[in-house]
């Protein structure tokens, strides 16, 4: 099993910058792919950004140009730097990952999410 721990939301002037973090646990053999999704009120989720092993990003169009996604393979952990911020980016955050399991079983996880609001 892989457990998924995200923190570094919170509420956030437009215009400003938040950082998450989202570190992974367990038995993990190898993660292939991190990434976030967003989910805000009334809407559906979506995909923000996502990071492979060897580091090629893909950003979903609404966040081009603000947020940059990081990882540090060591520490099994994935990063979103999010700049630029506006109200429409309020939603909560979810953590998420593809894996290998040691019988070379692919697997996604997902965290819990972290709460990020954009309000003056």
């Amino acid at each position: 099993q892989v457990q998924l721990v995200e923190s570094g939301g919170g509420l956030v002037q437009p215009g400003g910058s938040l950082r998450l973090s989202c570190a992974a646990s367990g038995s993990i053999f190898s993660i292939y792919l991190m990434g976030w999704y967003r989910q805000a009120p009334g809407k559906q989720r979506e995909l923000v950004a996502t990071i492979s092993r060897g580091g090629s990003s893909y950003y979903g169009d609404s966040v081009k140009g603000r947020f940059t996604i990081s990882r540090d393979n060591a520490k099994n952990t994935v990063y979103l730097q999010m700049n630029s911020l506006k109200p429409e980016d309020t939603a909560v955050y979810y953590c998420t990952t593809d894996t290998l399991n040691s019988a070379a079983k692919p697997m996604t996880y997902w965290g819990q999410g972290t709460q990020v609001t954009v309000s003056s």
